[in-house]
């Protein structure tokens, strides 16, 4: 990666003939600081776009060569900017800044000037127009909302590592497929995302999608919210009856999310339509042909399921066709400064605040931490960090104190086994000082949400040295 190759290089880049070949063939500008914010490279297409020759850009800060750049901050943040506006000379330019780093260490940073594409070009006029609208040039937001345009899921799921990447390149593939998808991942990680971006990407798309959380339906309700019924099938079924999911699915995609609650009845259901392409409702007779893909998702581990017989094993298989996994966020901590920026700006809109900026020391406590909650517990701590920050700039003591408590000595090499059990013991211990501060310390109130007593939260407080 071109990222990897100016972090690994960066205290020597004007040396590199290769690296200047490829910044020089570049058609978009491109400038290189190190960590200080001096202009380290400057290939020739910035230098012609500004007037500044290379070599009187080259050993100056980025700040007094560009306008209104702010590849200065990336450096001290660590938070890239993509598809920003930047006005240069009076004109409105596209740019990216990315941070480089070198084994966990900020080390400079990229500023390019680009341009990708009609999506692209769509996305950048409809950020030109918000910031005109912002200030004051136009007096109307409907020129704004005139030019959205619709974009698939899969360029709003959010990260640049390379599990993500790929997890990516294997969604646009399988989607021009009729193959039946399982998305497995922990809770948070974003299945649905990945569902819909499939949904969007298929030749389904002109149809709708149907999300059916399976863990939410109780048991004796299934059948019907899922087939739907005729009319007099029960008692208290309405008149004419009522469609199910997969009938409000046709020529669409339904989502069958924590496919692993479903209970066995309904596997066994579920696995006739899947075979046979056709369901009828509760109380009739005719059949409906299936004309819907079916996509799932699960954070269990299925395969265990199945050995314990909890699970079919027919069903498992007949899902199970494609299995996209979506890693952890502990697993791709690369992701986390981009996700913090994105939140950062998107809950400041939310809630019509001036944007908020996070120091470096609170964005390595955030890297640190586990994130057993993924990526749905890391938007709720920035909107919980955002809303009760006074002022515009978020410290590390502004975190949450079992993110700050986080020790970060190097762990020990251990056995498959030992592992799991130090992760368990870790979660238990985060969520038991979690409860402790949200319960302000009361240990019967904390006893009470996490569903022990008192007695057994006593011990494990003793096991963790919490007392």
């Amino acid at each position: 990666m071109l990222q990897e190759k100016l972090a690994g290089i960066t205290q020597d880049l004007h040396t590199t003939d290769i690296l200047e070949i490829i910044l020089n063939s570049a058609y978009e500008g491109v400038a290189v600081v190190n960590k200080d914010g001096i202009i380290v490279e400057f290939n020739e297409a910035y230098s012609r776009f500004i007037g500044v020759d290379k070599k009187d850009a080259i050993g100056r800060p980025v700040s007094e060569v560009i306008d209104n750049t702010n590849l200065h901050q990336t450096v001290k943040t660590g938070i890239s900017e993509r598809g920003v506006i930047q006005y240069i000379q009076g004109q409105p330019m596209v740019v990216h800044r990315i941070p480089l780093w070198k084994e966990g260490e900020l080390v400079g940073a990229v500023g390019m000037l680009i341009f990708e594409g009609v999506t692209e070009l769509y996305r950048i006029y409809e950020r030109f127009l918000e910031k005109t609208a912002q200030n004051g040039k136009i007096n109307s937001q409907k020129l704004v909302e005139n030019t959205k345009v619709s974009t698939s899921t899969i360029e709003k799921i959010i990260g640049k590592s390379d599990a993500l990447a790929h997890l990516k390149r294997m969604t646009r593939k399988v989607a021009k497929t009729e193959a039946t998808v399982l998305i497995t991942g922990e809770s948070g990680t974003g299945k649905e995302m990945f569902a819909q971006s499939i949904h969007d990407l298929s030749h389904y798309s002109q149809g709708p999608f149907i999300s059916v959380n399976c863990g939410a339906i109780p048991e004796h309700l299934f059948e019907s919210e899922l087939f739907g019924y005729e009319e007099g099938a029960f008692t208290g079924a309405k008149k004419g009856g009522k469609p199910g999911k997969f009938e409000l699915a046709e020529s669409g995609t339904i989502f069958l999310d924590e496919i692993g609650e479903m209970p066995q009845m309904m596997q066994t259901k579920l696995l006739r339509v899947l075979q046979e392409k056709k369901f009828e409702r509760v109380g009739a007779v005719e059949q409906i042909q299936l004309k819907a893909r079916v996509v799932t998702a699960t954070n269990r581990n299925l395969k265990e399921m199945v050995l314990s017989g909890t699970f079919r094993e027919d069903l498992y298989y007949r899902i199970n066709v494609i299995e996209l996994t979506i890693p952890p966020l502990r697993k791709r901590p690369e992701d986390i400064p981009i996700l913090i920026a994105h939140f950062l700006s998107d809950i400041c809109k939310k809630y019509d605040m001036a944007e908020k900026e996070i120091t470096d020391d609170a964005i390595s406590s955030l890297m640190n931490y586990e994130w057993y909650g993924n990526i749905r517990e890391l938007a709720n701590i920035i909107e919980k960090v955002v809303i009760l920050t006074d002022g515009n700039i978020i410290n590390s003591h502004h975190l949450p104190n079992y993110i700050k408590r986080q020790h970060f000595s190097p762990i020990p090499i251990q056995s498959p086994i030992n592992q799991l059990k130090k992760e368990e013991d870790n979660k238990e211990k985060e969520m038991i000082i979690q409860t402790l501060e949200e319960s302000a310390g009361n240990k019967s109130k904390a006893a009470d949400k996490l569903g022990i007593h008192r007695t057994t939260l006593y011990k494990k407080m003793k096991k963790h040295g919490l007392q």
